[in-house]
């Protein structure tokens, strides 16, 4: 039912779209005055909108809970890195049991044991930040290593936090660890790292269609002013 009405809510918006698009074209093509006005008034907001978030997304997504880990090839992850919006709006305690649920059924750590064998190897590799924050414990923690998801004898349980809350169980694991969280947070930064490259691509062709735009509303009153003008006189 929830899919079913965001995509509903994608094809109104698809519609509108639509809708403004046309009346663009048919005011360029017509050179009516009216049509590109409400054109140019719609694309004017959308820009605006577009900017907005924009500029959210670079400020929400600067922050980066990531640090490196002396003697290995990935990168460990901190919750309070990241800004404080993405971690109550994210990974806050009402969804971060429906997101802990779906990793655990997920291979995104199972896959681990069946492309590394040997501690040099794993300890080697470059690990997704949901991979090195929710598949095994923090380094700090001195846990010795079996396999990517089985780790045994801390040497430095009081180390941190998380270092308690892992757990050899493989339908548990490090999910209900805050690093874990700060994982989940990695993925999202860099994804919306990628689709901020996409939107701003989108804002400067936006931008390019609405000067031209512009020139032909010009056009449209310059050709209005004369048609007067010629009425005038006959």
């Amino acid at each position: 039912m929830v899919t079913l009405q965001i995509c509903w809510e994608f094809v109104l918006l698809g519609f509108l779209i639509l809708l403004v698009s046309l009346a663009g074209f048919v005011g360029a093509y017509c050179n009516k005055e009216t049509p590109l006005a409400f054109y140019l008034c719609c694309m004017a907001i959308l820009i605006g909108l577009l900017l907005i978030l924009l500029v959210f997304a670079f400020i929400v997504t600067r922050p980066d809970g990531s640090y490196g880990v002396p003697g290995r090839g990935y990168q460990e992850y901190r919750l309070d890195g990241y800004s404080s919006w993405l971690t109550n709006h994210v990974v806050d305690s009402k969804s971060w049991n429906k997101i802990r649920d779906s990793l655990a059924d997920t291979d995104v750590c199972p896959k681990l044991t069946q492309q590394f064998i040997t501690a040099d190897q794993f300890f080697a590799t470059h690990l997704s930040p949901l991979q090195s924050g929710c598949c095994k414990p923090p380094t700090i923690c001195g846990y010795i290593f079996v396999n990517p998801t089985l780790w045994t004898n801390p040497v430095n349980p009081a180390g941190d936090p998380d270092c308690n809350l892992w757990s050899n169980d493989q339908t548990q694991l490090c999910y209900n660890c805050n690093s874990c969280k700060a994982g989940l947070l990695g993925n999202l930064r860099r994804e919306w790292r990628k689709a901020n490259i996409i939107l701003i691509v989108a804002v400067v062709v936006l931008i390019w269609v609405y000067i031209i735009a512009c020139s032909a509303f010009k056009n449209a009153q310059t050709e209005d002013l004369f048609n007067r003008y010629k009425q005038g006189w006959t």
